[in-house]
């Protein structure tokens, strides 16, 4: 029998620990995969290597990218005196799709959570400051997650701002309390946009 393998279980154990992904959906995933063609899992396996070797951080906003400067930040279009702050890159995929937004972004990888040991110096805190400090940011919107973390968070940040005389606002209360950005649909993040109040 397949289950309690040390080679099935350690598969499963890697597939857990991608977000959205419990046991039950692991193990079909792990099934899958060692059912599938050779060929599927050595595809799967090196389409990831190659992200990881192509994808790195932008050196000005700190979103995935594949260029440094990502579009995003090289665009002349865009409007670089306003900052949208998110935690995760898959915020600032959901607030692009939404189209309402046509200012730059600033990617955090995480929010304040003393609890689990995450502190100012674990997320992208200082290259925020550094980049308003430099000049030329109006405002700074903060789209972190409703959240008692993304709340958090956002107080900190308005808090560190403050002293450089730029506007700090936040996302409407559109967007339901304890949910995550990357799961609201387009409408109601492009309302949470355009309601956005001073922090």
């Amino acid at each position: 029998m397949l289950f309690n393998t040390p080679a099935f279980e350690q598969l499963v154990d890697a597939l857990r620990r991608l977000p959205g992904v419990g046991k039950r959906s692991a193990e079909r995933l792990a099934l899958h995969l060692l059912s599938a063609p050779g060929e599927e899992a050595q595809s799967l396996s090196e389409a990831i290597v190659e992200a990881r070797r192509l994808i790195t951080r932008c050196s000005q906003c700190c979103n995935l990218t594949d260029r440094d400067p990502c579009a995003i930040c090289a665009h002349p279009g865009r409007d670089h005196g306003v900052i949208c702050v998110v935690e995760h890159p898959s915020g600032a995929m959901a607030i692009e799709k939404a189209g309402a937004y046509k200012g730059l972004y600033h990617v955090l990888h995480g929010a304040l959570s003393p609890v689990d040991g995450i502190g100012p110096d674990e997320l992208k805190m200082r290259e925020l400051v550094e980049r308003v400090r430099a000049g030329g940011v109006r405002e700074v919107l903060m789209a972190t997650n409703p959240t008692m973390e993304g709340d958090a968070t956002a107080m900190y940040l308005a808090r560190q701002l403050a002293p450089l005389g730029v506007r700090v606002t936040r996302l409407a209360m559109g967007l339901p309390v304890g949910g995550d950005l990357e799961y609201a649909d387009e409408i109601t993040l492009g309302e949470a946009l355009e309601g956005r109040r001073d922090v």
